[in-house]
């Protein structure tokens, strides 16, 4: 499970978000990272049981987790480390455009989910063309009981067009979701929740539910 230790390196971080800092604690940080990277591998492996796509990926943590160094060099906020750790699961590794689950740990922040964020536009594409040739398997599987009943606000977006996007007319069925961006889901997690030995099987859980939907995303690029 994550450590109470890995929760306090994080949480200092955040108040302590520069270089020297990050230098003087680095031994923090490294036992931090290893406890995110033993917990990722229990994902994967966890996973592993029920998406057969990880499991013959051979994914180790490591190709699954984001760097803590922020890329700063667009953006006006200079602090040059995250205060979480990330984590994207999915058959491709974590810069594959294919969809696939998400953790994030950071104090009162921490989320599971699943899906794809930011695609780039011939990704984005493919998948809206996959909801509009199939819509009544996509609305199925994000109506159902399984699925909104982890996931109570369904199907998230991080930009949404105000007008539909070419090719498609604004009276189409799935208009909704093709005006959209990304296609992802979250579900907050406390940070009481982490550190409970059950917290590995909660998390699964989540992942098992949001599985449907990365299945549907992924068939776009086949």
């Amino acid at each position: 499970m994550i450590q109470a230790t890995t929760f306090d390196f994080l949480k200092n971080l955040k108040k302590n978000n520069n270089k020297e800092w990050f230098d003087k604690n680095r031994e923090m940080y490294e036992k931090a990272k290893q406890n995110f990277l033993e917990f990722t591998e229990t994902l994967i492996d966890g996973i592993s049981e029920f998406d057969e796509h990880i499991y013959h990926a051979h994914l180790d943590a490591k190709s699954c987790v984001s760097r803590i160094n922020r890329d700063i060099r667009f953006s006006k906020d200079k602090t040059p480390y995250k205060s979480n750790f990330f984590a994207i699961i999915n058959q491709g590794g974590k810069k594959s455009p294919l969809a696939g689950y998400y953790f994030q740990l950071e104090p009162n922040e921490s989320f599971l989910g699943g899906g794809v964020y930011m695609s780039e536009s011939s990704v984005l594409q493919k998948i809206r063309k996959e909801i509009d040739y199939h819509f009544d398997d996509f609305q199925e599987i994000v109506e159902s009981e399984s699925f909104t009943k982890v996931f109570t606000d369904g199907i998230k977006s991080s930009s949404i067009l105000a007008r539909p996007p070419k090719g498609y007319e604004a009276d189409n069925p799935a208009i909704e979701y093709l005006k959209r961006k990304d296609f992802y889901t979250l579900k907050y997690l406390t940070d009481k929740d982490l550190q409970n030995k059950k917290s590995i099987n909660s998390i699964l859980e989540g992942f098992f539910a949001v599985k449907p939907v990365i299945d549907f995303i992924n068939r776009a690029f086949k």
